[in-house]
């Protein structure tokens, strides 16, 4: 039976401008009528001819409206051309899964249903996004394209008798007009498993993991917060590095994760944290709504931050096989992050990049053979085994770096520091300020800092004083492409190499979150606490932003 196609009139939307990772919303907007629908078309029509005959990766993290979605996502691909797709299991895939499975694949792209850390259920958050050919999200081009779509859409395509069941593995093919369509849905886990173990050396992490090579197992607490990669982490941890069953927790996604905030940091978190500070532990970690974020704690939840996690598995990639095989090309991190991974490159005598925030901006240095190893402070890290960063691969990283030193995490971070010293680091997060006020905090914070004046000034607190080197709104250009983004973050750097960064985050669903980040580098003193060595730069940098005043808050809402 030939199934024929639909077109049916529509009109924009305001406000389908993806950001930092998508477009993300309340679920209530989602739900509108046509509101998805437009953004799916919008998507679909930006890749242009080569949609025709295409294939395209479809999951999410099975929060709230997920399935739903990748059923209407089927429905609406079926009108426009593409040949087939590859579909999660229930509408579940990890982003780093996604991602793994377009590269594999030699798929078209992905279109991920997540929004990511945010939480989930009806009062709360969803997100699309677009993955492109080689894996990672779509560049600001082709980003933008799909807003100047959205503000212009007229109709859209879809197929309304197409039923299909995503909760049945299995291949249904249909005809669509008499063109032939295929809808193969996926076991979730399958591939990405797979790819780690080309990775890693299972049977030697399984010893380790196990204690038949050191006489003692290795006490673990893998956090999945109720998000997707529960089935991931029993299959991994439980099945084939022989972990046990009281090693992991909340690993069954659920819509509103539990009621979890699935934002691996050590506010929501704090569960694991509280369990891991008890000293029953050796590594503690925990992982966010679509598995691509990642946060690491040692025994007595002795707290990695992402800009230290990076630089240790930046200096012991030769403990992971991939590389031992692939070798080790350079190494990159957002603007935001501390600069810790720099000092390993120049010693290791690697390239190191310092990109906007977005993860979309290491994937043209991967594909250029350039970048080999990448993370961002805002717990992300990855490689370029996919294009996206992969929490469960940075666990798998940190007990390889374990495995091959003997050590537990807070030695080894002590050794490191004590090689190349300590960037200390932290970040100050205000979620859901009103975001008036926040873009006119920016504007003027902007004019102060990049007045002819403000470099050379001194500031002082806390017994000490910081003199200006350089201040400005980052702009990136891609050495690859030569594609200039601007306006990425303002920044000052002073003569000591310490720096203030702020910035609106472009992952949020609704007003506007002022992040504020604060690094400040010692050689010597490496065993200070972060939040004492670290209160005068706080203190400037409020002073300088008057942060309080436009925001109205005398405290964030996070600290990491």
């Amino acid at each position: 039976m030939s199934l024929s196609v639909e077109t049916v009139q529509t009109k924009p939307y305001e406000g389908q401008k993806p950001g930092t990772s998508g477009l993300r919303k309340k679920v209530k907007v989602f739900t509108q009528p046509n509101y998805t629908e437009n953004f799916v078309q919008c998507i679909l029509d930006a890749n242009g001819a080569a949609l025709a005959g295409s294939t395209l990766v479809v999951g999410g993290d099975g929060r709230y409206y997920c399935k739903e979605a990748a059923e209407l996502i089927v429905r609406i691909s079926a009108a426009n051309g593409v040949s087939k797709l590859l579909v999660g299991q229930n509408g579940i895939l990890s982003t780093p899964a996604v991602s793994s499975l377009i590269r594999h694949n030699k798929a078209l792209g992905g279109i991920v249903l997540t929004a990511s850390h945010n939480p989930g259920g009806p009062e709360n958050d969803f997100g699309i996004k677009f993955n492109c050919e080689n894996g990672g999200p779509a560049p600001d081009a082709f980003t933008n394209n799909i807003y100047k779509l959205s503000t212009e859409i007229k109709n859209y395509k879809l197929v309304p008798q197409l039923q299909i069941d995503i909760s049945k593995v299995g291949e249904t093919s249909y005809d669509i007009g008499g063109k032939k369509f295929v809808v193969e849905v996926i076991d979730a886990v399958a591939n990405y498993v797979r790819h780690m173990e080309e990775i890693f050396d299972f049977a030697k992490l399984k010893d380790f993991v196990s204690g038949k090579s050191t006489g003692k197992p290795l006490k673990m607490r893998i956090d999945s917060m109720n998000g997707v990669t529960g089935s991931y982490v029993r299959e991994i941890f439980l099945n084939r590095l022989g972990a046990s069953e009281a090693s992991v927790v909340h690993t069954t996604p659920l819509p509103d994760f539990g009621g979890l905030h699935p934002d691996p940091n050590l506010t929501y978190a704090k569960d694991l944290v509280e369990t891991v500070a008890k000293g029953d532990y050796d590594i503690g970690a925990a992982f966010d709504g679509d598995g691509d974020r990642n946060m690491i704690i040692g025994s007595k939840a002795f707290f990695v931050t992402p800009s230290d996690s990076l630089a240790v598995i930046a200096h012991y990639l030769e403990a992971i096989p991939y590389f031992q095989k692939n070798g080790v090309q350079g190494f990159a991190r957002s603007m935001p992050t501390a600069s810790a991974v720099d000092l390993v490159g120049k010693k290791l005598g690697k390239e190191v990049f310092e990109v906007p925030t977005g993860w979309k901006y290491f994937g043209n240095l991967m594909d250029a053979g350039r970048l080999c190893l990448c993370g961002e402070e805002s717990f992300g890290t990855g490689s370029n085994h996919i294009r996206e960063k992969d929490g469960i691969w940075a666990v798998l990283a940190w007990i390889s770096v374990m495995q091959h030193t003997g050590k537990g995490i807070e030695d080894i971070l002590k050794q490191h520091w004590s090689v190349y010293g300590r960037n200390y680091f932290t970040r100050y997060d205000y979620e859901e300020c009103e975001l008036d006020p926040c873009n006119e905090m920016m504007s003027t914070t902007e004019k102060t800092i990049t007045s002819p004046e403000f470099v050379g000034r001194s500031f002082s607190s806390g017994g000490k004083t910081y003199k200006v080197r350089e201040a400005d709104n980052f702009s990136y250009t891609d050495p690859v492409d030569k594609s200039v983004a601007t306006k990425q973050g303002l920044r000052i750097v002073f003569e000591d190499g310490s720096r203030i960064v702020m910035r609106l985050s472009g992952t949020g669903s609704s007003g506007a979150t002022v992040r504020l980040y604060i690094d400040s580098y010692e050689k010597e003193n490496v065993l200070g606490q972060a939040s004492v060595m670290l209160k005068p730069l706080i203190d400037i940098a409020l002073e300088i932003s008057q942060l309080p005043k436009f925001t109205g808050r005398q405290a964030p809402t996070v600290i990491t």
